[in-house]
């Protein structure tokens, strides 16, 4: 395995580790709270049900290596709308009172790399490409 075979390894990992967490926290918040807080900010909240869902489900995906391509793209387009929607009034650095969109374009750069990079040994994509290939 090479050095960036490796490196796409633990990107992948840890971003799903993340985007796991994110949508635990949310399903813990409660999905009606979450909801709530989307509609008061201009959101349809019934994305939170989705947003939610996709972190979950697609940071296990990830952590795995299953449908890695894919997932990472519909996080990119989660991520955009999270800036255009929320943070980009609040400046790259923030306001002092909201958090800006500087982690959330590091985000969006390391699920490009993974919707281009080639998937690593270490993962369920690979395993389904050997398996048809042979």
């Amino acid at each position: 395995m090479t050095k960036t075979a490796v490196v796409s390894m633990i990107m992948r990992v840890v971003m799903g580790i993340i985007f796991m967490f994110h949508g635990i926290a949310k399903f813990q918040m409660g999905l009606s709270n979450v909801d709530a807080w989307f509609s008061s900010i201009g959101i349809p909240g019934s994305l939170a049900y989705l947003v939610a869902v996709l972190e979950l489900v697609g940071g296990i995906m990830l952590i795995v290596g299953l449908f890695t391509r894919y997932v990472s793209a519909l996080f990119i387009v989660m991520l955009i709308g999270a800036i255009v929607t929320t943070k980009l009034s609040a400046g790259l650095l923030g306001n002092g009172q909201m958090a800006g969109y500087e982690l959330d374009l590091g985000y969006i750069l390391v699920s490009l790399y993974l919707a281009v990079a080639n998937e690593t040994s270490l993962s369920v994509d690979h395993l389904i490409k050997n398996k048809r290939s042979a």
